[in-house]
């Protein structure tokens, strides 16, 4: 394998790796999936004429190959499913920065989750990379015509579905500031102001996690559970900082070591927030960093409880 093989595929590894994200909803399947796409790069005994087509197109229908055996899992999974949490995105692009964003976040995978995994692929690669119908065909093995039926079908479950946010950036990531800040003083007030009426609470702990939330809605309901969850993380010394999760705000928690405990993505409409999804599945907090034991946390906090006072979660 020469030298500049080996650095063209570094340079495109972000791109891969985007792609097989969007088509998996999943950090560590995606890792894969573009680590066997250099192992079969490495084994090619000529270089292709166009790299970016042809690891794109590798990338792509290993990604679908996936998808369909992950699809069967996911039918069988243990309470809410939701995406592995992504915090940074390898590839960026200055000009389709919030465009890109927008289809990294949790609503977007969850609504190509609709789609089938052919419809997936061309839409991520067509509308999300735009990428060219004959390089789409190439990469899923369909004719162009194939190609933008799929695109067309899969255009219109998105758009019916298309999650809305707050266009202004800068006044999201302020409201989410705010809304951690009541969440660390357990300010029930604060926290029912900026929660929509109609808001939603998502947990996912795979069965292997406590279900800090598994699904609530209303604003009096959700704001309770904030509540008691405040109180209990500041029972174990957790810590919270906030960070953006697939491209929306969001928040990292962490235990008083430091190891990841749950990372929460919040979704901004008409300055309110409308959605709070959890995950808590360790398995899907490894590609973070150490994962705390959430189960010996909750044991903690519950023995370490005291009726009196108002804890606080430290920031």
């Amino acid at each position: 394998m020469t030298a500049p093989r080996a650095e063209e595929f570094e340079r495109l590894r972000p791109l891969l790796f985007s792609i097989a994200y969007r088509i998996l909803g999943s950090v560590s399947e995606a890792e894969d999936a573009v680590q066997e796409t250099w192992l079969r790069h490495a084994a090619s005994p000529t270089p292709p004429a166009s790299a970016k087509a042809f690891l794109s197109a590798v990338v792509t229908r290993i990604s679908i190959d996936v998808l369909r055996s992950a699809r069967v899992r996911r039918e069988e999974y243990v309470g809410p499913w939701l995406p592995e949490p992504l915090l940074t995105d390898p590839f960026q692009d200055p000009a389709r920065s919030a465009e890109l964003a927008d289809s990294v976040s949790m609503a977007a995978l969850l609504l190509l989750e609709r789609l089938s995994p052919l419809e997936r692929a061309v839409f991520v690669l067509r509308e999300v990379f735009a990428f060219g119908f004959p390089e789409v065909a190439a990469a899923v093995g369909r004719s162009e015509a194939a190609c933008r039926q799929l695109a067309v079908r899969a255009r219109r479950h998105m758009d019916a579905g298309r999650p809305r946010f707050d266009a202004d950036r800068a006044e999201r990531e302020e409201l989410a500031g705010r809304f951690l800040d009541a969440f660390r003083d357990g300010d029930v007030d604060g926290l029912t102001e900026l929660l929509a009426a109609d808001v939603q609470m998502i947990g996912d702990g795979g069965g292997r996690a406590p279900q800090w939330a598994d699904r609530y809605a209303g604003v009096g309901r959700v704001a309770q559970v904030l509540a008691a969850l405040a109180a209990l993380f500041a029972g174990i010394g957790a810590r919270v900082a906030p960070h953006r999760v697939n491209g929306q705000p969001g928040a990292i928690f962490r235990d008083r070591d430091g190891k990841v405990l749950s990372i929460w993505a919040l979704d901004v409409l008409d300055g309110q927030i409308q959605l709070i999804r959890t995950v808590n599945n360790p398995d899907k907090l490894g590609h973070l960093g150490p994962v705390a034991d959430a189960w010996a946390a909750l044991r903690e906090a519950n023995q370490a409880r005291r009726p009196a006072g108002r804890p606080r979660v430290r920031a």
